[in-house]
C-alpha cells in the first residue's frame, strides 16, 4: 500500500502521544542514511530547506549606477557607456549663450528672469538724462551666470542688444549684431586651428536668438523681416510675441497665422528647421512646434498666491495671468524647447550647420588667398629670371667686345 502523507498524519493523531514521537524520528533517520549512501555529509535538517534567499550573498564588485547581470550569460556590458558619458558630463558642466533682440519695452530681460527663476540678464542702471536711456548705436552687452540644479552645472550667458529697433531711420541696424555672432565663431575657429590647442575650447558662440515681436496684431514690420531673413542663415532664431497678454485669444491667433505666412512667403527657416529634422519621430515633434511659433508669452518675476499655490504671474483687475499655465499663454512651450526637450539639438545645429557653413567659408577666403599670392610670386618669377637672363647676355656681349678692343690696340 502506498504511503499517503494524509493518511499518516491522521493515523498519528489518532494513536495518540506515541506515534507522534516515533514519526518525526523515523523521517531524520532515513534522511541521514541516504546522505551516507550518496557519500555527503551531515547536514542538519533545518539547513538542507533553508531558501536562496537566507544563503550568504557575495556581491560582485561594480561601478556606482551599474545593473548587475550575473545570471546573464550574453551580456557584454555595452550599455555602460551611457553611464560613463553621464558621470563625464556631470563633471565637466554644460553651456548655453542665448541673445535676445528686440525693442526696448518688450519684457526681454523679464522674460530671462522668468525662463531660469533667477536674475539672470543685465541689471539696468538708472539714467538721470532721459537721452541716455536711448542709446545711439546698437550695443551688444553680455552677462554670464554659473546655474545649478540637481548637481547639474551649467554656464549660462545672455547677450542683450539695447538700442536695436529705437532709432528713427533703423537701416542696417542689424549688421553689428550680424558681426558679433560671427566674431565668435572666429573667435572659436581660431582656437581651433592653433598647433597646441586647449583641452576644452571656450564656447562663447550664439547658441539661440530670441527675437521679440511687439504685439501690434496686425504683421511683421520690415525691420522684423529683415532681420529675421538675414540672421536666420547664421544662427537658430525662436520669435516670439511680446507681451502676449495685450491681446484676445482670437487676436493673438490670427496675429500668429499671419506672421507664418510672412515668414514663409519670405524665406524664413526658424528654429526648429525643417531640413535638420533626424527622423519620422522629430519631424512629427517638430512640425507641432512649427504650428505653434511664434509663441505668444508673458514674463514675470513677481510671485503671487492663486488657490493656495505661489506662482509666477500678472496681477490685473480682471484676474492674475499665470505665466507657466498654457491656457493663458505660451511661456511654457518656449521654456520646454529652450530647456527641457531640445536645448543640446540647438547646440548640436549651431555647431554642425551654422559655425561649419562659417569654418567652410573662412577656410576657403584663406586658400583663394594663398593661391592668388602663389599666383603673382610665379608671375614674377618669369619675369625676374627673364631680366637676369638679359643683363647676362649684356654682360657677355660687353665682355666680348672688351677683349675684341684689347686685341687690336696690340695689333
Amino acid at each position: 500500500m502506498p504511503w499517503d502523507v494524509n493518511h499518516m498524519t491522521i493515523c498519528g493523531r489518532g494513536q495518540g502521544a506515541a506515534a507522534e514521537a516515533v514519526w518525526p524520528r523515523k523521517l531524520e533517520l532515513e534522511v541521514k542514511i541516504e546522505r551516507v549512501l550518496r557519500g555527503g555529509s551531515e547536514v542538519s535538517l533545518s539547513h538542507s530547506n533553508m531558501s536562496e534567499s537566507a544563503k550568504p550573498h557575495h556581491p560582485n564588485p561594480q561601478g556606482k549606477g551599474e545593473k548587475s547581470h550575473g545570471g546573464d550569460f550574453s551580456y557584454v556590458g555595452i550599455d555602460a557607456i551611457l553611464e560613463q558619458m553621464r558621470r563625464k558630463a556631470m563633471k565637466k558642466g554644460f553651456e548655453l549663450n542665448l541673445m535676445v533682440v528686440g525693442q526696448s519695452g518688450l519684457g526681454k530681460s523679464t522674460l530671462m528672469n522668468t525662463l531660469f527663476k533667477s536674475k539672470v540678464s543685465r541689471n539696468k542702471s538708472v539714467q538721470s538724462n532721459p537721452e541716455e536711456r536711448i542709446p545711439k548705436t546698437i550695443e551688444i552687452k553680455s552677462i554670464s551666470h554659473d546655474i545649478e540644479e540637481k548637481g547639474v552645472r551649467m554656464k549660462l550667458t545672455v547677450i542683450d542688444t539695447p538700442g536695436f529697433g529705437d532709432q528713427i531711420n533703423n537701416e542696417n541696424c542689424w549688421q553689428p549684431i550680424m558681426k558679433f555672432i560671427n566674431d565668435q565663431y572666429e573667435a572659436y575657429l581660431q582656437e581651433e586651428i592653433n598647433i597646441n590647442r586647449k583641452k576644452r575650447i571656450p564656447d562663447s558662440r550664439v547658441h539661440c536668438c530670441i527675437y521679440f515681436i511687439p504685439p501690434t496684431g496686425h504683421c511683421l514690420r520690415p525691420l522684423d523681416v529683415e532681420f529675421m531673413r538675414r540672421l536666420s542663415k547664421v544662427v537658430n532664431i525662436v520669435p516670439v510675441i511680446a507681451k502676449a497678454d495685450t491681446l484676445t485669444l482670437e487676436e493673438r491667433d490670427s496675429f500668429k497665422q499671419t506672421i507664418r505666412e510672412e515668414l514663409r512667403a519670405n524665406g524664413i527657416d526658424v528654429y526648429p528647421q525643417k531640413e535638420f529634422d533626424e527622423d519620422a519621430e522629430d519631424r512629427m515633434i517638430n512640425d507641432k512646434i512649427r504650428e505653434m511659433i511664434p509663441f505668444a508669452v508673458v514674463g514675470s518675476d513677481q510671485e503671487y498666491q492663486v488657490n493656495g499655490k505661489r506662482l509666477l504671474g500678472r496681477k490685473t483687475k480682471w484676474g492674475t495671468i499665470e505665466v507657466e499655465n498654457i491656457a493663458h499663454c505660451e511661456f511654457a512651450y518656449l521654456r520646454d524647447l529652450l530647456i527641457r526637450t531640445h536645448m543640446q539639438n540647438i547646440k548640436d545645429i549651431t555647431g554642425s550647420i551654422h559655425y561649419e557653413t562659417y569654418r567652410v567659408r573662412r577656410l576657403n577666403e584663406s586658400n583663394g588667398h594663398v593661391i592668388s599670392q602663389l599666383s603673382d610670386h610665379m608671375a614674377v618669377q618669369p619675369k625676374a629670371n627673364g631680366q637676369m637672363e638679359e643683363q647676362h647676355g649684356d654682360l657677355q656681349t660687353n665682355g666680348v667686345t672688351a677683349q675684341h678692343e684689347a686685341l687690336s690696340h696690340e695689333m
